[in-house]
């Protein structure tokens, strides 16, 4: 989740067409276009195989302090506490983030090509892997926690969590699920103008339930199957419905800028950012704040910087902020965290394979995209679909993003193009067997019903 730091006081709102303008001010020129990759691990110790807490010796500020001391990166302070990392000025943009339970997750910079992702990736686990050797800390990729329970969980020094800890369990039954249990891979990418973001939100929200099913990678929860292929996916179906979900409006006559700015005013806040702390507001209505209405600021009106912290406070299949956020996909090893981005820049950057994609879901109805969104935790690739299954669905659209990322023709150094990086999909959606089928086949196999083992086999 974001890392807000304190900066220079921005302007007030003066009106909607603010609100309006902010997001349209992402708008890029296709030249333009970047790749920004975000991945999620559990960090564990390797001689417990327990969270890590924040403070000790093997704990996630000792993990922080030697990104410093080996890396160059640079400490970003909330109430004394390091609670972020990032690269010093004039180096690549990438952050470093601690989630609520302390997942450590990359907010990568934004870059040009899937090698320079892959570079980046490679680079970062790297890191995190030679500090993890000394500090006895091992870092897993996978969906959902298989074994910790919620009273397990640290707690990390982050106020913002603080509020949404108190918040989420009054608007869904599995918010505090959400935020220490579960880790997952994101991308976020560019659009040309409002027509190219409406093209592309409709297509990613569509097929967002087929790269939860590609990527699934959470079948346990505390040491059992559940019964799900993605436990992270479910538990998002009821974390807080306002504020979560695929967005239907956005496939109704006149999508665009406005319609999502309507629907992020209906969305409760959860706190306002002033003078490098955290104001609960949760439950307010932003609406109020611009009005000077907010019980919690009386008399005063929100700001652009307002506006854009509540948009990060949105959690749907697909966030729309200056750029598209796809967040549908379950944590997983380097090939998985390259593999996504790969997935979403084939079907989104080249404008033959967006039309391909959007021709395959246009006529997709909202209960049946709706169908899939909760059908696919549990079935993944097996889910029935009309005369088949996603499956089926899957191997069309892994030809349509094969055919898009050879056509954007970006080339690494050995003249390899980007479609390396699908190749793992490509093998899922031909044999419909998902890395959740993988770990429930080691699970009831090799490992005996040993969970411990997932530390050992599925590790970074």
């Amino acid at each position: 989740m974001s890392t807000r730091e304190q900066g220079a006081a921005s302007p007030p709102i003066e009106s909607n067409d603010d609100l309006v303008r902010w997001i349209a001010e992402g708008e890029k020129p296709k030249e333009r276009w970047l790749i920004g990759t975000e991945h999620e691990k559990f960090v564990f110790d390797k001689a417990t195989l327990k969270p890590v807490p924040y403070d000790g010796p093997k704990g996630i500020r000792a993990l922080m302090d030697q990104m410093i001391a080996r890396y160059r990166w640079e400490a970003i302070e909330e109430g004394g506490q390091i609670i972020a990392l990032k690269r010093p000025r004039g180096v690549m943009q990438e952050t470093i983030s601690l989630e609520p339970g302390g997942q450590f997750e990359l907010s990568g910079a934004p870059l040009r090509t899937l090698h320079e992702t892959s570079e980046e990736t490679g680079e970062h686990l790297t890191e995190c892997l030679a500090i993890g050797q000394d500090l006895g800390l091992g870092f897993l990729g996978v969906g959902f926690s298989p074994t910790w329970r919620l009273d397990e969980m640290p707690t990390m020094p982050k106020a913002r969590y603080a509020v949404m800890r108190r918040y989420m369990p009054t608007v869904g039954a599995n918010g505090l699920d959400m935020m220490y249990r579960t880790c997952t891979i994101q991308v976020n990418l560019d659009f040309a103008s409002e027509a190219d973001m409406v093209q592309k939100l409709r297509v990613s929200l569509a097929l967002q339930p087929l790269a939860t099913a590609l990527f699934a990678a959470s079948p346990f929860r505390e040491g059992q199957a559940t019964g799900f292929k993605s436990q992270r996916s479910e538990v998002w179906r009821d974390t807080d419905r306002r504020r979560t979900g695929m967005l239907p409006f956005a496939f109704e006559p006149g999508m665009g800028y406005q319609r999502y700015v309507d629907y992020a005013l209906d969305v409760p806040m959860y706190f306002v950012y002033r003078d490098g702390r955290y104001i609960d507001a949760a439950g307010s209505s932003f609406r109020d704040f611009l009005e000077g209405r907010l019980a919690q600021l009386p008399g005063e009106r929100a700001t652009i910087d307002d506006w854009a912290d509540h948009l990060t406070t949105l959690f749907p299949e697909v966030r729309l902020k200056r750029f598209l956020e796809m967040r549908g996909a379950d944590s997983g090893p380097f090939e998985r965290i390259v593999g996504l981005p790969a997935f979403w820049v084939g079907l989104l950057y080249d404008q033959t394979a967006l039309d391909a994609a959007w021709d395959l879901v246009k006529d997709w109805s909202e209960a049946e995209r709706q169908g899939l969104r909760d059908a696919v935790p549990r079935t993944a690739l097996a889910t029935p679909f009309r005369r088949g299954t996603l499956a089926d669905v899957a191997r069309d659209v892994m030809a349509i993003c094969r055919a898009g990322l050879q056509s954007r023709a970006k080339r690494n150094g050995q003249g390899a193009d980007e479609t390396q990086f699908i190749a793992f999909a490509e093998e899922i959606a031909r044999t419909g067997r998902t890395p959740a089928d993988t770990l429930l086949t080691e699970f009831d196999g090799n490992w005996g019903g040993d969970i411990a083992k997932v530390y050992e086999d599925f590790a970074f």
